[in-house]
């Protein structure tokens, strides 16, 4: 795999994305429905590439991405509704609706255009959104995220929901996330992702997973933009799973990353980061 030059940014390695922009940048806000959305942006201009984080995360999971970002294009970092630094309401959590809050977001941002990074649950927010707003879908990037609908009748949702419904939901967290980010080099991550997961109130849990299960959030239509799909080589996604996806995109790139995990981005950005300028850069929307 070609390590792509990317110049020296400044206080950051140009493939394993040192350095926290993220974290110096200051908070904004959008409202949708009267929820107000927390977000954040590095850089200028009305092409941006916009960061997308999964189920039950923030927009920290992209603190190794930005740094190789910043500088070089418009970065918007989203927190989704229910999550995160965003207003949590009792209310259902579509991927529609989170498609629309994403939106609202560039609209406050002042952003035209997007390529979409969605990690996990990201992704059906990323698709969501390319259908609600083609014009301003100039391609997606898929990050251990399924393509595909999950194919569960309704008594399986419930069953589903039923995990995470109890009054022990902040034990349920450590022992799902570790085996997502192995090893004590992250523990310090670790800790992190499992603190915001059991930070995101039960209601948003369960909302958010009747949500991704919902059929209308799925479909077999075409998708129109030129997608990559960055995958955590597994069981997760065999041959038939790959089949349906290059089905489904004329335009795909898809990516197997060996011995990595559900949160790729951060065990190996080494490996992600270039796969994701590589495509940036055939998109035209980097500088330089």
């Amino acid at each position: 795999m070609p390590l792509l030059f990317l110049g020296l940014l400044a206080g950051a390695d140009p493939v394993t994305g040192q350095g926290d922009p993220l974290g110096r940048s200051p908070s904004r806000f959008a409202v949708i429905d009267g929820v107000k959305l927390h977000y954040k942006s590095l850089g200028l201009g009305r092409t941006a590439v916009v960061l997308i984080h999964g189920w039950a995360c923030d927009l920290s999971v992209w603190k190794s991405q930005a740094p190789v970002l910043d500088g070089r294009v418009r970065v918007i970092a989203v927190d989704l509704p229910g999550h995160g630094r965003s207003d949590k309401p009792v209310r259902a959590y579509s991927m529609d609706f989170f498609a629309r809050s994403v939106n609202a977001v560039l609209e406050a941002a002042g952003v035209d255009r997007a390529v979409l990074v969605g990690h996990s649950m990201g992704t059906p927010v990323a698709r969501q959104f390319a259908r609600l707003f083609p014009a301003k879908t100039i391609a997606m990037v898929v990050v251990d995220g399924s393509l595909r609908a999950p194919g569960l009748d309704s008594a399986a949702v419930e069953r589903q929901v039923a995990q995470f419904s109890g009054p022990n939901l902040r034990d349920v967290w450590a022992p799902m996330i570790t085996p997502m980010l192995p090893g004590p080099e992250f523990d310090a991550t670790r800790r992190q992702l499992i603190l915001t997961a059991q930070a995101t109130p039960a209601h948003v849990v369960t909302a958010s997973i009747r949500g991704m299960l919902d059929p209308a959030a799925w479909g077999t239509d075409l998708i129109g933009v030129p997608v990559l799909a960055v995958m955590a080589k597994g069981p997760n996604w065999p041959a038939a799973y790959r089949a349906h996806v290059r089905d489904l995109v004329p335009d795909l790139r898809y990516e197997e990353l060996d011995q990595v995990h559900h949160f790729l981005m951060l065990e190996r950005p080494d490996l992600f980061n270039p796969l994701l300028i590589e495509f940036l850069r055939a998109q035209g929307v980097l500088k330089g």
